[in-house]
């Protein structure tokens, strides 16, 4: 199953994806802007644009015809994340890698924070898969993904705040939310990777 899985894996969105945001990483060394905050909001675009790529990951023209094959959902899922994991953990490196190191933030903190988003990404993929008959569920989730990061910024409360300036107090304690928003996506996206016990439609009432 790795090749016919590997062929059908959204290379193409990925790598305009990942290419977009290296360039958003990249900005501060091209225009020699030396903010360490414009640096962290651009590193934050960039996490946002490789997201982008990812909600695509289970889209599969093929979805139903490959609902008969032995190997179960859980496992062609896990199999997409595994062959995306390394491609994803080396953009990340290179991306780090193209701030300049006087205007990186802490790398364990940012990482955190591209971790629960790739995880959100996913897991809103893999939720509309086991929810909806779409066979190509990401534009959908692309929308709502981001979305909710433009909601998030505006109205989400100050006292629990997510994107936060790195000189700001409640660095540290927005780092311990994202890691509750990790471990919530995480078990979202293996929820919605277990396949239906059945499947809810709504009753059609034919006229006489």
């Amino acid at each position: 199953m790795v090749l016919p899985i590997c062929r059908t894996l959204p290379l193409g969105v990925l790598g305009t994806a990942g290419g977009a945001g290296l360039l958003l990483a990249a900005l501060p060394r091209i225009t020699g802007d030396t903010g360490e905050r414009l640096s962290l909001h651009l590193l934050r675009a960039a996490v946002l644009a490789f997201a982008m790529g990812l909600v695509f990951l289970l889209d599969d023209p093929a979805r139903h015809t490959t609902a008969t094959v032995p190997l179960p959902r859980p496992a062609r899922v896990a199999l997409r994340v595994a062959l995306v994991v390394p491609a994803a953990a080396a953009w990340w490196t290179v991306a780090l890698l193209l701030v300049p190191p006087e205007l990186r933030p802490p790398v364990a903190d940012i990482t955190l924070e591209a971790g629960a988003a790739f995880a959100l990404a996913v897991a809103g993929a893999a939720v509309a898969v086991r929810c909806t008959e779409v066979t190509r569920p990401g534009p959908r989730v692309a929308a709502g993904l981001l979305t909710s990061a433009v909601l998030v910024m505006l109205f989400w409360p100050g006292r629990w705040a997510l994107f936060v300036p790195l000189e700001d107090d409640r660095w540290a304690a927005s780092h311990d939310r994202w890691a509750v928003v990790l471990g919530g996506a995480v078990l979202v996206g293996a929820l919605g990777v277990v396949e239906p016990l059945r499947r809810w439609a709504w009753p059609v009432v034919r006229g006489r």
